[in-house]
């Protein structure tokens, strides 16, 4: 049996990179997946991947910067699977609505585009606020397990970074927040902050080739984790096995950062 058996999973962000790599473990370990991006084609996609490999997925497209899209989504996994009993909020979008980007961009804090701050707050930290919000009905008498994405550029207060810097910090607030009032009703919310070699990671060191070999260079292991081997264990642990932590940020970045 798998860890996961019988519960039904919601991965956003999960065409690609990290969220791809957990739709994939929590299929394996018996969860039925809803695998939620922008995109269609690849939501699609990523939902025939993992039932050619013999699990339960289905694709939802979902634009998170749009209230009403994410609230769909939810209705859309009940519907289909009766319940929802793990959300992971992980997509966020970079740049602007009208001009997005595959990563973040260099700009300095004065330089900073009032339209990217509220793009990159709005696909992070509300997106992620919006699904809670429509989970909690769900898991409301029987509890649930939330993880949401942040980031430790935040937490350092990585230079170049503001609109991403505020979109990840607040994420651990709204984190830590909701853990205290939903507590009540076992519903275990938790944040993760990566550093995986990722799509987006990637075009973000074609963008700072220097500035990234520098983290890389200064993390203890000498390598970027993979977002399935590295990425997924503590993922499914804060899925299944976890009954008693809540409100608690875990740094994934192979011991660059030791608070």
């Amino acid at each position: 049996m798998g860890k996961l058996d019988g519960k039904v999973a919601i991965v956003t962000g999960s065409g690609r990179g990290i969220g791809k790599a957990i739709a994939i473990r929590f299929a394996e370990e018996g969860a039925r997946v809803v695998v939620a991006s922008r995109t269609p084609a690849t939501v699609e996609s990523m939902a025939k991947q993992i039932r050619d490999a013999g699990g339960t997925a289905t694709g939802v497209p979902c634009d998170v910067s749009v209230k009403e899209q994410v609230f769909a989504m939810v209705d859309r996994t009940v519907k289909e699977f009766g319940t929802v009993d793990i959300l992971v909020n992980n997509a966020q979008g970079f740049g602007t609505r009208e001009k997005p980007q595959p990563s973040t961009v260099y700009v300095a804090v004065e330089d900073t585009n009032d339209d990217e701050v509220y793009y990159t707050f709005t696909s992070g930290c509300m997106a992620m606020l919006w699904g809670m919000n429509a989970v909690l009905p769900h898991m409301k008498e029987k509890g649930g397990h939330i993880i949401n994405f942040a980031s430790t550029a935040g937490i350092e207060g990585q230079p170049g970074n503001l609109s991403y810097n505020i979109a990840k910090e607040s994420i651990r607030a709204l984190t830590r927040t909701a853990a205290r009032e939903w507590g009540a009703h076992n519903i275990l919310i938790n944040t993760i902050c990566p550093s995986l070699k990722t799509d987006a990671f990637e075009a973000w060191e074609t963008a700072r080739p220097d500035f990234v070999r520098a983290i890389r260079e200064s993390i203890p292991l000498k390598r970027h984790g993979d977002p399935y081997k590295d990425g997924t264990p503590i993922c499914l642990f804060l899925a299944s096995d976890n009954t008693y932590l809540t409100g608690m940020t875990f740094i994934l970045n192979g011991g660059r950062i030791m608070p």
